[in-house]
């Protein structure tokens, strides 16, 4: 291609900076299409970006319809090469996008397996892959056979939303009903699971032509679910390498992206091992995952999966890719609300913090060590520290916000 690759990011959300800088130093021309509401506060690496186009937008919801007659537009002019998602919201619409205008990319099908949690689990059980026993919120003699055959508790879960929002603890039947009764003509969008108790992992990995080229597994402290609804310190470290957990976790990471049919990106996929020792799919996303697991993974390996993914967008298939040859260190991520809007963390001077989080009422480190214990005994001595002096609790929203 004797022209540059031309990127057309998407970012309801101020998010993917990285990306944006490193689609710049791949010699990309890099287009970005965000939020009118953010056109005068967020702080976008302007230098990485040749031009800026803004859509109207309601909570960063924007009209289906507008957004592509508004791309279809810009395409008279520009020649589009990759439609790039920066966030999970996104996924859907860009899909839509490349559909429409027939850009290559993953298209309306795939992306439903890794946006639609009730996609996803259709297609990780048709694998043989584990998953919590299910079943959608739909036929209400289906939903009253599944609760009479599966004991509660269960876990009502919307099936677009990402991470723990939205998600409802239900722990007998009168309270799924009420649910589900308030929930009305929304209850299709809905699933219910089995809840599972467990220890709760993810895997962080990078893939090209259907290889996965750099994966990493991490264990959260806490269950995301159980912080988000119950408070509490939000902790996940790097397991120890050549584990008999993160061997396992590998594999079964491997088998599912396999199944779901990512072909490049990278993706962000959570396990259970349950308290009966069984491993169980949770959700996968095929993007960067979010709570600054990304500085985690860059803190212990020195791969930044946002430049990475920008690499591969500018790739394509049509040229080599190769990951950078990691770092085989430890690290461990702590992220908590703070009950100070601007709190003072200069009290910790651990020399093995290498990351502090700079964001209104929070507070997060990371620490990395050579030593996978190390790495552990340091975030519970500061799970315990942050929990004195900032923790703060804030009930889970019903929509994302940020």
């Amino acid at each position: 291609m004797s022209r540059p690759v031309t990127i057309l990011a998407i970012a309801s959300y101020e998010k993917g900076h990285a990306f944006l800088r490193q689609a710049k130093a791949e010699g990309a021309r890099v287009l970005l299409l965000t939020s009118l509401s953010l056109k005068d506060t967020a702080n976008w690496p302007r230098e990485s970006i040749d031009e800026f186009f803004y859509m109207p937008d309601v909570d960063r919801e924007w009209n289906k319809a507008d957004t592509l007659k508004a791309v279809a537009y810009l395409a008279r002019t520009e020649h589009l090469d990759r439609i790039v998602p920066l966030d999970d919201f996104d996924l859907e619409l860009a899909a839509s996008l490349r559909e429409h205008l027939r850009i290559p990319g993953m298209g309306e099908t795939t992306v439903r397996r890794f946006r639609d949690k009730l996609a996803m689990r259709m297609s990780a059980y048709e694998a043989s892959i584990e998953v919590p026993e299910f079943v959608h919120i739909l036929n209400h003699a289906r939903i009253q056979r599944f609760i009479d055959k599966v004991p509660g508790p269960w876990v009502l879960k919307p099936r677009s939303y990402a991470g723990a929002i939205g998600i409802q603890k239900i722990e007998n039947t009168d309270q799924l009903w009420q649910a589900l009764e308030q929930l009305g003509d929304l209850q299709p969008n809905y699933l219910l699971e089995r809840y599972v108790p467990g220890d709760i992992f993810h895997v962080d990995s990078i893939v090209y032509e259907r290889e996965i080229r750099f994966a990493v597994a991490s264990g959260y402290g806490r269950p995301p679910l159980d912080v988000s609804h119950h408070g509490g310190v939000f902790t996940t470290a790097l397991l120890e390498r050549g584990s008999e957990r993160e061997q396992l976790l590998l594999e079964m990471n491997r088998h599912l992206l396999a199944a779901l049919g990512l072909v490049r990106g990278v993706s962000h996929t959570e396990f259970i091992i349950g308290h009966d020792g069984k491993v169980y799919f949770l959700e996968t996303a095929a993007r960067v995952g979010g709570a600054h697991i990304a500085e985690l993974v860059e803190a212990a390996t020195g791969i930044n999966l946002w430049a990475e993914w920008a690499r591969i967008e500018v790739a394509g298939g049509k040229t080599d890719y190769q990951v950078p040859a990691p770092r085989q260190e430890y690290a461990g991520l702590l992220v908590s609300l703070a009950r100070q809007e601007h709190p003072d963390t200069s009290a910790y001077t651990d020399p093995d913090i290498v990351w502090r989080m700079d964001k209104a009422s929070h507070v997060g480190f990371i620490v990395r060590s050579a030593s996978h214990a190390t790495v552990q005994t340091k975030l519970a001595e500061l799970a315990e520290r942050v929990t004195r002096d900032f923790w703060a609790y804030v009930p889970p929203k019903e929509k994302p916000t940020s």
